[in-house]
């Protein structure tokens, strides 16, 4: 072969880059765990709920105490609403769908902030589900990107 021919084997002019496949990771159980972990934290947000709308006498403090002063019972509502809301997610974050990672984490802040308004009733529970919505947060954004390898 001389120095003057050119290989067929060469990309033709022109093509651009191809990227790398992704290749599926250890690190994707994580978005699994964090779609595990909203369906648990709908389920937390749902027996929040109904204590808020059947046991107003449970809380800490009075519906004045809280940094959003409405009662119980609406309050019970918002997280039984929530509840609906981030057990579908959840299970759509398992099931790899990519408008879920989004979802999950505007879910998760919202969760969070509710929790952190609701903190005065329950602080201990409230604080506990502030820390599981961060962790949803965690796992879906750093390694939501991921999951598209596994389907």
């Amino acid at each position: 072969m001389s120095d003057t021919e050119t290989s067929s084997a060469a990309p033709a002019r022109g093509t651009g880059y191809t990227p790398p496949e992704e290749v599926a990771t250890g690190w994707a159980g994580w978005v699994v765990f964090g779609g595990v972990m909203l369906i648990m934290i709908g389920a937390f947000h749902a027996c929040e709920g109904f204590v808020a709308i059947f046991d107003e006498g449970f809380y800490a403090v009075t519906e004045s105490g809280l940094a959003v002063e409405i009662d119980y019972t609406a309050w019970g509502w918002v997280h039984l609403a929530m509840s609906a809301l981030v057990i579908a997610v959840g299970v759509a974050l398992i099931a790899g769908q990519t408008w879920a990672r989004v979802a999950a984490v505007v879910l998760a802040v919202l969760g969070a902030l509710i929790n952190l308004a609701f903190l005065a009733a329950y602080p201990v529970w409230s604080t506990i589900m502030i820390v599981l919505n961060v962790i949803v947060i965690y796992a879906t954004v750093v390694h939501g990107r991921e999951v598209k390898a596994l389907r």
